[in-house]
């Protein structure tokens, strides 16, 4: 199975795609994968998106994903900073970048 079927059906076993059909969560987009997997899921999956994802596109959806929620993610945004993304302060990045994220969908 790959990894991303994989992911997929742990994440169904989770009830995260509890609104989408069964057709439509096989084709998922990317994003969503990764956002779910991300907040969702365990260090070993989320592992697995670091080998069919780049350290770069994760990183993304995580800033454009999850820490625009800031309360209500605060201490998954604090722990995914510091552990996968080796932020030196999480707590300011995490306001900082969702500051940054607010500004930008405002213009």
């Amino acid at each position: 199975m790959s990894i991303k079927s994989e992911l997929l059906s742990k994440l169904k076993q989770e009830h995260c795609f509890w609104s989408f059909s069964d057709e439509s969560v096989n084709v998922i987009p990317d994003d969503i994968l990764i956002e779910k997997t991300l907040q969702y899921l365990d260090l070993e999956e989320i592992d697995q998106l670091f080998k069919i994802y780049s350290y770069k596109k994760i990183k993304r959806v995580w800033l454009d994903y999850l820490v625009p929620q800031e309360e209500y993610l605060y201490s998954l945004n604090r722990f995914l900073a510091w552990y996968y993304f080796k932020v030196k302060s999480p707590d300011q990045y995490i306001k900082s970048m969702a500051t940054r994220y607010y500004n930008r969908i405002a213009v």
